[in-house]
């Protein structure tokens, strides 16, 4: 290649990080001046237009499921469809009473107005796991809040998160709502991602995506809420009814191929009801792993140093199995490999946004919350973890673990997002301090809002009168008040008492 050739390329590619870098501030600007308009809008002006958002999703849940597959080669459609559903008619569902706009309580005892306020323009980074769900929550509990947003996806899903962001905001808008409330890059870029985390125009990050993009996320100077791994151990205690805690593992961890950061990571079982688990396990699908083929697959789907290998993410056993070059039983939906340890040499201790479960025999319940806890400082402290079991002593012992999501008797993935339980349905799942998050909630459109607070006097304050003892020589004046006079009396006072202990 000629150097007049090389130097055309590199001025194209320079001209593309300009061209988004452009387009990111075009954007900002826009859903800045829309999000002032918003601000103003009344309850029933919003819940309209959430509606129609909602039903925007609703309509298109299968394309936008389709697409995403399609973009990334992650998960499967028909659950992509069912994630698209959560993140707008369930959550619709979950928020459609909730008060977000003008005064939200009244506290007549305390004599406390509580108004919601607006943050201003939310910026939504979007991961590859979950393109067009997480873009159309974060767009619906945005506007919810009365906020703009604008979104960045990941480059490998930028043409279904767009597509998605593109729905939501034709939706606001055909309903009401100011034109670039909703906005989302088209030509992504880090330069232009760096833009729109330091740009003024936004006041606040929603980060859902990898460890690094939510470091850069709390590093932009700006309120963040971001989002941790999740690396979740699974416990079958003695007690539990293990044909169904089977049945909601191979549910959990196959949803979606297991992209949900919530989904199970580690199956846990006691010495006691090791076989009747891997009968159950086998019977379901499971494929038992020899050690060597733990090895090779372990390689293949966790990097050397412990991060995910993107190659291997979102897909099916089949898939996993004929890339790491295994044969396994046709109809088999998780590939299962047993570890000795927790950390490096043990790749399958690591998170695993794939069809794929490391497995520990332990002796006890007790050994299990050892091990549970190794595991989730292993990549998932404060996120999820998983128990069945009918002893509710042993489940409030695992209530002491470092994670705030603590799911009994559910599939993880569906459990932690709220599907299965009564969490709030959302595709941001905070980890608190433990996990290096601003939160340890399911992010909802009460995290986007300001809380303005009247607040009325409801007690007097009295000044006591200072009060002269009897037995002093010090005399108050008409005021109440010492005069100097006293004053320099006790100050005497105090030195020759001081110089007689001396």
């Amino acid at each position: 290649m000629s150097t007049t050739e090389q130097k055309g390329e590199d001025d194209m590619a320079v001209d593309k990080d300009l061209l988004s870098i452009q387009e990111a501030r075009t954007i900002a600007r826009n859903a800045e001046k829309a999000q002032k308009e918003l601000a103003n809008f009344n309850e029933a002006q919003i819940d309209k237009i959430i509606i129609a958002m909602v039903s925007a999703a609703v309509q298109n849940a299968e394309k936008l499921a389709i697409m995403a597959v399609e973009d990334t080669g992650f998960g499967r459609v028909e659950d992509k469809v069912l994630k698209n559903l959560v993140a707008s008619k369930d959550l619709y569902e979950f928020i459609k009473d909730m008060k977000t706009v003008g005064i939200i309580n009244r506290d007549e005892e305390n004599k406390l107005i509580e108004i919601a306020e607006p943050m201003g323009v939310i910026l939504g980074i979007i991961p590859s796991t979950n393109p067009t769900s997480t873009a159309i929550f974060k767009s619906i509990i945005s506007i919810k809040s009365r906020n703009g947003i604008i979104m960045t996806p990941h480059p490998s899903a930028a043409k279904c998160t767009f597509e998605a962001a593109k729905l939501m905001a034709q939706a606001a808008e055909e309903a009401g709502a100011p034109e670039g409330i909703v906005g989302c890059m088209r030509n992504v870029s880090m330069q232009a991602t760096n833009e729109l985390l330091k740009c003024p125009e936004v006041s606040m990050i929603l980060a859902t995506g990898g460890p690094g993009m939510v470091k850069a996320a709390y590093s932009s100077g700006k309120p963040a809420l971001g989002v941790g791994a999740g690396n979740s151990p699974v416990f079958i205690e003695k007690s539990a009814n293990i044909k169904k805690a089977v049945s909601d593992i191979i549910i959990g961890k196959t949803f979606d191929n297991s992209t949900i950061c919530a989904s199970e990571q580690s199956l846990i079982v006691e010495e006691c009801n090791k076989d009747e688990v891997i009968s159950e396990l086998k019977e379901a699908g499971a494929y038992f792993m020899t050690p060597k083929e733990t090895e090779i697959v372990g390689n293949c789907v966790v990097n050397k140093n412990g991060s995910m290998n993107a190659e291997f993410v979102g897909r099916s056993a089949e898939v996993i199995a004929e890339k790491a070059g295994i044969e396994i039983p046709k109809g088999t939906k998780v590939l299962i490999g047993e570890q000795k340890g927790v950390g490096k040499g043990y790749p399958l201790s690591y998170e695993k946004l794939t069809c794929v479960l490391g497995f520990y025999i332990v002796k006890d319940w007790k050994e299990a919350c050892d091990l549970c806890i190794q595991l989730l400082h292993n990549g998932g402290v404060g996120h999820t973890m998983c128990i069945h079991s009918q002893n509710e002593d042993i489940i409030m012992k695992f209530a002491a673990k470092p994670v705030f999501r603590i799911l009994v008797n559910v599939p993880s993935s569906l459990g932690g997002v709220g599907v299965l339980t009564g969490l709030s349905p959302s595709f941001t799942l905070g980890c608190g301090t433990w996990g290096g998050s601003a939160t340890s909630d399911n992010v909802t459109p009460m995290h986007l809002v300001n809380i303005k607070r009247i607040a009325y006097g409801i007690k007097d304050f009295t000044r006591e009168e200072p009060s002269c003892k009897s037995s002093s020589d010090v005399i108050c004046d008409k005021t109440g008040s010492i005069s100097p006079t006293d004053i320099a009396s006790i100050v005497a006072d105090v030195l020759k008492n001081l110089n007689d202990t001396i």
